[in-house]
């Protein structure tokens, strides 16, 4: 017995350094990050060491536990990111959603189906975390409207997402690095829509739950919709009508001017007369300031739909349609004048602010009263708020300053929508050329990134953002480990415990026990360590009952996508749990039941889909 142990120390030692890993995992003392690289250094050391080899005696490399940061796998999900950072950095889903809570009065019943679906149909072809961030707000409104807590939609939100990642090949990254097992070890390619049938049937599954059970199971926390919702705080702004402004010529009505949404104009100056409300057969004419009181969400909003204002924000040239290529990704921040800051009793224009600073004020918030005066003529008082429009790397110069304090937590950057119908079109295209096998999801994906990157859709420092750390190295690291446990035999001996455990019972308990063991683990780890895990010991259980591979690769794919169990198991449940109030004791109420359902409809449909 010593002897057999001394001689498969590489396979016990791998299975030790798995379980280790597992447990730190877990534990979360430590950084993903952290843990990801201690085990990559592990297997590293102990594959350097002499007798350190494999099932065949062939010695495992350092290029063999490294060849996971190449995998084809792990290249797609990265360009996928990037794919769908252009999307959010454009608005290109925001549009769709706000037709949906306009909706809302109407047809609620019908809005709040339809705002689902639009999540589930969108997450089934791209990545599902910036479909989440697009509909947080979404969400929150509509929770706000219902007069209801947003904890009864947020996890519903997020659990509908996950579901739609089972229906396609590249719903989710688990899915990629299952199939890339699959084709690695038996040859076999996993077509777009092979999974599409039973995912849809599962997913039916998981949304008749969610909607019979999320107002028995889910908390109800109170109305914190404010918490999510923009603040309602106006700052005044102003305009300049230039020739080919989009206000040009353009009249009230009722005293409102439409193309001003949700914003009151103050007053109208020409020249040196002062136009006041109410505003009566007033045509807006070269020239004139249009002073008005705005949230900063319909500054922003109003920005995003009009890229010819950020151009003469930004250089003080007329307002087009056109986009100026030399404007650089702006983004908005607040600004609190300090007390005893030399800019009190000081306007914007003595100040020379932009000169100064590199960014331009875009409005000014005063708490005791609405100003009704023009911008640059303002003087500023210690508590004003601003609200400044530039470049990051302004900001960045503003963080020591002594008369401003910047409100970091404010920064966000304006949507480039002028470019929202070229990332519609880019992701459109990249999903036809892989489902209809004119060239694979890897390839489609990196054209796809990098067509983002060329049509401006998104600059290098935001694609860069993109790019996870923390999933690159887990998903590297998930890889060395399942490369570590193939090469030395232990997915062979897990494998084998599985079968021998079910296989009494046939095939199909061989099946369940794969999906129920790697649907626990995917709550425990993340699911793409799950899948990487356990493709391999899913296709060794697969030849050892001599059944076909595919319901086992199937079974690994749907079952590393059930992560409700636990708010760590997926990006999407970290982004919900905060707006929507819960502690990691709902995930498991919650979610912890939608994951044995899917798991007992896995089991129930198998054998009419496999032919068992």
């Amino acid at each position: 017995m010593t002897g057999e142990l001394m001689s498969n120390w590489p396979m016990w030692a791998s299975l030790l350094t798995v379980t280790v890993t597992i447990i730190f995992y877990v534990l979360d003392r430590w950084s993903m990050e952290a843990v990801s690289l201690g085990v990559i250094v592990a297997f590293l050391v102990i594959f350097s060491l002499p007798g350190a080899v494999g099932v065949d005696n062939e010695p495992i490399t350092s290029v063999d536990l490294l060849a996971g940061f190449g995998n084809p796998a792990l290249i797609t999900i990265m360009a996928l990111l990037v794919v769908g950072q252009g999307l959010f950095q454009t608005g290109a889903i925001e549009g769709p959603t706000k037709a949906l809570v306009g909706l809302y009065g109407k047809r609620p019943v019908i809005t709040l189906l339809s705002t689902f679906f639009a999540v589930f149909a969108i997450s089934a072809f791209t990545n599902n975390t910036p479909v989440v961030v697009m509909f947080l707000p979404v969400m929150s409104a509509i929770a706000m409207r219902m007069k209801t807590s947003t904890s009864r939609l947020m996890m519903p939100l997020s659990f509908v997402s996950i579901l739609a990642g089972m229906t396609t090949l590249i719903g989710t990254s688990t899915n990629l690095l299952a199939a890339d097992a699959l084709r690695r070890i038996d040859g076999i390619r996993l077509d777009f829509f092979e999974q599409t049938s039973m995912g849809l049937m599962l997913a039916a599954v998981g949304l008749a739950y969610i909607a019979l059970t999320a107002r028995i199971l889910l908390p109800d926390r109170g109305n914190f919709t404010d918490e999510i919702v923009p603040s309602g705080k106006q700052f005044v702004a102003q305009f300049e009508v230039t020739p080919g402004h989009f206000l040009l010529g353009k009249k009230p009505i009722a005293g409102m001017f439409p193309d001003l949404k949700d914003m009151t104009v103050r007053i109208i100056q020409r020249g040196e007369r002062a136009i006041l409300p109410p505003f009566e057969d007033v045509e807006l004419m070269n020239g004139d300031l249009v002073i008005v009181a705005a949230t900063r969400k319909a500054l922003t909003d109003l920005l995003a739909s009009r890229p010819g204002m950020l151009q003469q924000l930004w250089n003080g040239g007329a307002d087009t349609e056109s986009v100026d290529e030399d404007v650089p990704a702006l983004s908005l921040v607040e600004a609190v004048i300090a007390p005893g800051s030399r800019m009190a009793g000081r306007t914007v224009e003595l100040i020379g602010f932009r000169r100064l600073t590199s960014a331009v004020v875009l409005g000014i918030q005063r708490r005791s009263r609405m100003i009704r005066a023009k911008l640059g003529q303002i003087r500023l008082e210690a508590g004003d708020t601003l609200l400044l429009c530039g470049p990051t790397e302004a900001f960045q110069g503003l963080r020591n300053s002594r008369d401003l304090i910047l409100l970091e937590w404010s920064q966000s950057e304006i949507p480039m929508t002028a470019y929202g119908y070229a990332a519609r079109i880019i992701a459109v295209g990249m999903v036809l050329l892989a489902a209809l096998g004119i060239t694979t999801i890897l390839i489609a994906s990196v054209l796809a990134a990098m067509a983002m990157l060329l049509f401006r859709c998104l600059n290098v420092r935001q694609a860069s953002r993109a790019l996870d750390l923390r999933i690159f190295l887990v998903i590297g690291a998930a890889l060395t480990m399942g490369t570590a446990l193939e090469q030395t035999g232990a997915a062979t001996l897990i494998a084998g415990l599985v079968v021998d455990a079910a296989s009494p019972y046939g095939p199909l308990a061989v099946l369940s026990a794969v999906f129920l063991c790697v649907a626990i683990l995917t709550n425990i780890l993340s699911n793409a360590a799950a899948a990487v895990l356990f493709a391999p010991i899913a296709l060794e259980a697969a030849h050892a009952t001599d059944a076909a591979p595919l319901p086992f690769i199937l079974a690994v794919i749907y079952s590393s996508n059930c992560s409700f169990a636990s708010p760590v198991a997926y990006q999407t449940n970290m982004l919900v749990m905060a707006p929507g109030h819960y502690k990691f004791s709902d995930f498991v109420k919650f979610g912890g039941p939608l994951m044995l359902v899917i798991w007992a409809a896995f089991t129930f449909l198998a054998p009419w889909r496999f032919d068992l």
